[in-house]
């Protein structure tokens, strides 16, 4: 089945779960963030003191349609999850080029949430620090992006609207959404660090030179996700907030120390203890409906 049909079957598996119920909202958990304590178990309280209740739950595995996930510490779990007066679609582990996606299947994300209603989606990811003033364990909201895959969900797209197939990605993360997110922090005490996020294939990492193009391109962050996720949200008009929980030194400096993917775990799990009480007061403030 091509890659249309598998979205509709899943979709429609979901939405007979949870008996047609609409979602408000999605949640992306990116590499080592996966394991947010309040998502799990039904009728738990979140960090916000906000009653969850797991309306569904499955491996993508199990899900017709659904690709697999195969990244390193991505669960592959999808949940419904009613927080407070919000049903929140929580993907735990996204879909990346690196895996052999193609750049539509890795917004799978993106346009699952809008065919189940979402109006916004919450983006996580791990990311290197491009900018030396990011240290590892950081979080950093994202303004922006810049592509660097050559990439895009868009390409071969038919829709006969232009204003569909050329979407303007001027404001592709959502001012009030980043207005929101730094309001929560300040009210939390939470430092929040902001910048551009750089997209690149992967999966090796980077060589120092490309490290420092980067970084001279304007770019204070790097990953091998949220991008195609990003464009296949703003082309079906979702509102996007991104969080880049910074796990790696990568300025490309002759003093960067070598990078293992077991420290970029130990720092994930660090940033992870942040976003547990950043993202569910955000939750919390989110309009619904």
């Amino acid at each position: 089945m091509d890659t249309e049909t598998n979205l509709q079957l899943t979709a429609d598996t979901i939405a007979q779960q949870i008996d047609g119920q609409s979602i408000d909202a999605s949640l992306v958990l990116g590499s080592g963030l996966s394991d947010l304590d309040y998502l799990s178990g039904a009728k738990n309280s979140d960090k916000s003191g906000q009653n969850t209740d797991v309306l569904f739950e499955s491996q993508y595995t199990e899900i017709p349609g659904m690709p697999t996930s195969t990244a390193p510490t991505h669960k592959g779990v999808l949940s419904v999850v009613k927080v407070g007066s919000l049903t929140l679609l929580v993907f735990q582990g996204r879909f990346h080029l690196y895996e052999g996606y193609s750049p539509r299947d890795a917004a799978t994300t993106s346009y699952l949430s809008k065919a189940l209603g979402a109006k916004q989606i919450i983006f996580t990811n791990a990311a290197g620090g491009l900018n030396p003033d990011l240290n590892p364990g950081d979080i950093m909201l994202v303004n922006d992006h810049i592509n660097f895959t050559g990439q895009s969900p868009l390409t071969g797209n038919s829709d006969s609207d232009p204003s569909l197939r050329f979407p303007d990605m001027s404001r592709a993360y959502d001012p009030q959404l980043q207005a929101l997110t730094l309001s929560c922090a300040k009210n939390l005490k939470l430092p929040l660090k902001q910048g551009i996020y750089a997209g690149v294939n992967g999966p090796e990492l980077e060589t120092s030179a490309e490290r420092r193009h980067m970084r001279a391109s304007g770019c204070d962050a790097i990953g091998m996700s949220l991008v195609m996720e990003t464009i296949g949200a703003v082309h079906c008009g979702l509102e996007v907030l991104a969080l880049s929980a910074i796990t790696n030194v990568a300025t490309g400096g002759a003093d960067q120390p070598v990078d293992s993917i077991e420290t970029i775990l130990e720092n994930a799990d660090i940033a992870a203890k942040k976003l547990e009480t950043l993202i569910p007061t955000v939750i919390q403030h989110l309009p619904k409906g």
